[in-house]
């Protein structure tokens, strides 16, 4: 009987299905068959069946079974991040064909910050899934966002809310970070009597929430220096110039958090709220896209 294989041809590898990856993900996630089951809408033998299967076309062990709770073995750390990447793309691939086709501009305003390290992969994803939209992002103030959405010139705008923020209401809050006093590591502006700051403009809530903070709590300090950007901010504390207001995912090395012992007060959280101007197709669809940029941000 003639065959298709080349003799000598290695096997093709094993074709892991997305099904599989789904439940392996949720059952990760989860740290749980049962919980993993619920989310994927399987019972808990039909789960198990699944992992077995995928364990088995890896051969490799996915996951360690405790009395309680499970956990990834090495390799099954290891396949998460795949298993998300190759999910992603297969959402993506399937809304190219089955999206309705949208074209037109949608016109989204936000912070540096957010624009610096959330917006990339987000408006990467929504221009493969909809390449005939075009995307002008403006970068600015919250308040100055705010009152371009109010007057038409913006579609979509991120902005920055405090706990006691008079517009806490308004929108939709799409993330909440805790807000840190940062530094440089092992360095000594916390020391220094007044405490030198560097911070935002006029109206930036990581500003407005720190000097509140310091106020109530009696410490004297000065702003040393001031920055539209987060950027700049930044610069301050690498020089060991001074501290600041940062959300814990932009304090890395060399910048660290002010430990405890150094007395600053707590400063509490802080939210990114979008709001959304004229409804229209293109627009749903990128604020859509920018929520779960968010939702992968706090996995």
């Amino acid at each position: 009987m003639p065959s298709d294989i080349t003799p000598g041809a290695a096997a093709a590898p094993p074709l892991l299905e997305t099904d599989a990856l789904q439940t392996f993900v949720a059952i990760a996630e989860t740290a749980s068959f049962t919980r993993g089951a619920q989310r994927v809408f399987r019972t808990p033998s039909a789960v198990s069946m699944k992992i077995k299967r995928l364990e088995q076309a890896l051969g490799r062990t996915l996951f360690v079974r405790e009395a309680r709770r499970v956990r990834l073995t090495p390799e099954g750390e290891a396949l998460l991040g795949d298993a998300r990447r190759l999910l992603q793309l297969n959402g993506e691939t399937v809304a190219r064909f089955r999206a309705p086709a949208l074209s037109g501009r949608v016109r989204i305003g936000t912070s540096d910050d957010v624009g610096s390290r959330i917006l990339p992969a987000a408006l990467g994803q929504f221009a493969r899934t909809h390449p005939t939209v075009d995307v002008e992002m403006a970068l600015g103030r919250s308040s100055d966002l705010a009152a371009q959405l109010d007057a038409g010139t913006l579609d979509l705008a991120l902005v920055t809310a405090g706990n006691d923020d008079h517009d806490a209401g308004r929108g939709e809050t799409v993330h909440t970070e805790p807000l840190l006093w940062a530094q440089r590591r092992d360095g000594d502006a916390v020391a220094r009597a007044p405490l030198p700051l560097a911070l935002a403009g006029q109206g930036c809530v990581w500003r407005r929430t720190a000097l509140a903070a310091l106020d109530r709590d009696g410490r004297d300090y000065r702003i040393a220096y001031s920055s539209e950007h987060c950027g700049g901010q930044q610069a301050a504390m690498l020089a060991d110039l001074a501290v600041a207001p940062f959300p814990r995912s932009l304090v890395r090395a060399p910048l660290q958090a002010v430990p405890a012992r150094a007395g600053l007060p707590p400063l509490g959280e802080y939210q990114i709220v979008m709001l959304v101007g004229a409804r229209a197709p293109a627009v749903d669809a990128l604020a859509e896209v920018v929520r779960r940029a968010f939702r992968e941000l706090r996995r």
